[in-house]
């Protein structure tokens, strides 16, 4: 049976998406077999799949779709023929939410680096909590050096709840790759390259720990 990751976050514009891409086609190539489930109404990872296909690049990936009553179904279905399955969910934070997190071995948390990211970070870590789900909170589109990046990693750490070794960088990269279909580690190598390998190890030494 493999195993279910799931991406939440309340605030728009975290990067959900962005991780759920990168990370299945790190899996994948990796030797991983990997589904994707998008669970968001607006649709951003079903188009990414699409641009995907269109250029000749689905081979390798299974990609569904549901609404929140068929979450289960759909995990329970994907899970019994992949080794990873990758769920991307709209950003807010209600009951629509709980199938995903239930049927999840872990949930990832990304967390851009400003105060009203950190903010809307408490009701996600709370849903997971009454699920007894396990989280890794992601820092994403971080800027090293910067105050805000300081003063984010400083709140975070009041959560007490696991934080990935690796943050993710604000590059460029990441949303052009994103529109073309592909994740970064296609485009060949760069600071990407290092941040993908080291998230992909962070997330599976949190499946590993439970």
């Amino acid at each position: 049976m493999g195993q279910v990751i799931t991406i939440a976050q309340q605030k728009g514009g975290s990067g959900k998406t962005t991780l759920a891409v990168n990370l299945a086609v790190a899996f994948q190539r990796a030797g991983k077999s990997v589904a994707l489930l998008d669970t968001d109404p607006q649709g951003s990872l079903g188009r990414w799949f699409m641009t995907r296909r269109e250029a000749g690049n689905g081979a390798g990936l299974e990609f569904s779709t549901a609404s929140a009553w068929g979450v289960s179904y759909e995990c329970e279905k994907l899970r019994k023929a992949h080794d990873v399955v990758i769920v991307d969910t709209p950003p807010k934070v209600d009951a629509d939410l709980r199938p995903a997190l239930r049927e999840s071995d872990l949930v990832i948390v990304p967390v851009s680096a400003s105060q009203v990211d950190v903010w809307a970070t408490e009701s996600v870590l709370d849903l997971a909590r009454r699920e007894r789900r396990p989280v890794l909170l992601v820092l994403n589109r971080a800027k090293p050096g910067t105050r805000v990046l300081a003063e984010v990693i400083g709140a975070l750490a009041e959560f007490e709840v696991l934080q990935a070794a690796t943050m993710i960088g604000n590059r460029v990269a990441y949303a052009e790759t994103l529109g073309q279909g592909k994740g970064v580690l296609e485009r060949g190598k760069g600071a990407w390259t290092a941040e993908m390998g080291g998230l992909m190890a962070d997330v599976e030494a949190a499946l590993a720990a439970g």
